[in-house]
């Protein structure tokens, strides 16, 4: 089966997970998410287990049935054999098989057996796979699926026998040495019909793979090892994903926080599907700058690379005063925005990520943010103050002024903030890009997508340091502060005047023909001007 056939075939698991779901009345009902990422999860780990029990077990590879060799195993060497299983890989019980789950159908309570087959599973491998709260509780890996089927037990039975039978007939062995590149188009599809708000709205859990590639290739232009990744606001982490691929999984350990339970779910799959489960105990969820979590010691941890999509607008009202705190103060040294009287929702929340990244990077720190282009040219306000502190602290490596609607979620447009802190000796590239790209319709949202070759010469340019006409600047962090610290690279591009030959008589009649127009346009102010004032003197006041 070539990799194209097992995409169209785990797409198809996927859309029959969901007409299970439809036919048993959770068609677009909010757990229906829950069902959908878990039994393909529980099926993952399934064949992953198998998968790893065959690479290091040489007898077993000669085996069409590694369940039938095992059950041959005594207790005490089935445990060693999961003593001798890559530690973030998920340890099985016998009786946590797909296929125990699949011959036992006839039996009564089938629904029960299924959820405690599932908890059990959870529980045992708890160490690995659970994301915990800012309070440092366990959010374990599945829930009760059946309890969401409202009606008798015998629904509850048909719906978990449904979802056994469907799980059962596929196998993920063959693509277990694939890398980032094909289960993002996996996670995706995964996840789109439940990338939307809480009011439905599209809300786009992951950055477009064209900005994730941009801003990873641009922060990791050398190889690197043993270092730490992480974002503030992570969401499903397409970002981190990325930038992981590109340093290489086994050379990083990612860290994240978000305030989404959803996002958490979302990144927990992404991290599993992506050979990073060694990271899931880093992820968070909570809130990142009321309570952030990572810390060395008493003082809040520093990150080698920090990626992050912020979101831009949100009210944060309820806590402002908490953020404007004491100990805060240097966290936050450009200022906390105020709280409006109309439309709190549009509270700038993304200018304290900012300074919550710039606070949180490693001595040699290097980061990329998302922020609207409208950051790099404001005038005052808290957005100067911190272009300032980029500036003057030396942590400014470039921006990327994106296209419009390069997300679809969005009409603002965006520019990409790259900091780094050990470029102190200047060379900024500032890049307009805001006119690549071709615009498509996606559902009823209009999207501009980067070409694979435009993709490239972002990265490429970016990263050779190259002056482009009317594309990229090269400037030193004494320009910016001559041109207000704006970050716009149109500001810095020269202006260029086109000079034409012409001889004194064409120019003479040039002139004449201009005065002509203004003479013809001057007389006709005249007229104009004389009918408002006689209009103006027949108005006459009426009881």
């Amino acid at each position: 089966m070539t990799e194209n056939d097992f995409t169209t075939k785990t797409k198809e698991l996927i859309d029959n997970l969901k007409g299970i779901c439809a036919n048993h009345g959770l068609g677009n009902d909010g757990n229906e998410f829950k069902i959908i990422t878990q039994a393909f999860l529980y099926k993952f780990m399934n064949d992953k287990f198998g998968y790893e029990v065959k690479e290091l077990e040489t007898k077993l590879k000669k085996s069409s049935n590694w369940e039938q060799e095992i059950a041959k195993y005594s207790d005490q060497d089935y445990e060693m054999l999961l003593l001798t299983l890559p530690p973030d890989s998920a340890k099985l019980k016998r009786e946590h098989f797909l296929s125990y789950l699949y011959n036992r159908q006839n039996e009564s309570e089938y629904a029960k057996l299924f959820d405690d087959t599932l908890r059990d599973i959870a529980i045992f491998n708890n160490d690995i796979f659970s994301v915990k709260t800012e309070e440092g509780e366990r959010v374990i890996l599945f829930d009760e699926l059946s309890t969401f089927i409202t009606g008798s037990s015998q629904k509850r039975d048909n719906f978990c026998k449904a979802l056994v039978s469907q799980l059962v007939n596929f196998n993920f062995e063959k693509i277990f040495n694939q890398k980032f590149d094909f289960f993002s188009d996996i996670f995706e599809y995964l996840i789109k019909d439940y990338n939307k708000d809480g009011g439905g709205k599209y809300a786009e859990y992951y950055t477009p793979k064209a900005v994730a590639q941009i801003i990873a290739s641009i922060l990791v232009d050398k190889p690197v090892q043993n270092v730490t990744c992480y974002d503030p606001a992570a969401g499903s982490g397409t970002l981190l994903m990325s930038l992981a691929h590109v340093i290489q999984e086994d050379r990083c350990t990612i860290y994240s926080q978000d305030i989404s339970q959803k996002s958490s779910s979302m990144l927990r799959l992404n991290l599993i599907l992506n050979n990073l489960v060694h990271s899931i105990s880093n992820i968070i969820q909570g809130n990142t700058l009321l309570h952030p979590y990572h810390k060395k010691g008493d003082k809040l941890a520093a990150f080698d690379y920090i990626v992050s999509n912020p979101p831009f607008k949100l009210d944060f009202s309820d806590w402002h005063n908490d953020l404007d705190s004491k100990e805060n103060h240097e966290r936050f040294f450009a200022g906390i925005p105020n709280i409006p009287k109309k439309d709190k929702d549009k509270m700038a929340i993304y200018l304290l990520f900012i300074q919550h990244i710039m606070f949180s990077l490693s001595e040699r720190g290097k980061a990329a943010v998302v922020v609207p282009t409208g950051f790099i040219t404001a005038q005052s306000g808290i957005e100067k103050r911190i272009r300032q502190r980029l500036v003057e602290k030396k942590m400014l490596r470039g921006v990327v002024s994106m296209p419009s609607n390069i997300f679809a979620t969005t009409g603002t447009n965006v520019s990409v903030i790259f900091l780094d802190k050990a470029n102190t000796n200047g060379d900024i590239v500032l890049m307009d890009a805001s006119k690549l790209g071709t615009t498509v319709k996606e559902g009823k949202n209009q999207k501009t997508k980067l070409s694979p070759e435009e993709e490239e010469l972002i990265i490429s340019t970016f990263n050779q340091n190259k002056a482009v006409e009317d594309f990229t600047v090269i400037v030193s962090y004494e320009q910016i502060r001559e041109k207000n610290y704006s970050l716009s690279a149109g500001q810095y591009f020269d202006v260029k005047i086109e000079y034409i030959d012409i001889t004194p008589e064409a120019f003479t009649a040039k002139m004449d023909s201009y005065r002509q127009n203004l003479d013809k346009l001057f007389a006709e102010s005249r007229e104009l001007e004389n009918e408002i004032k006689k209009q103006l003197k027949g108005l006459e006041y009426e009881e």
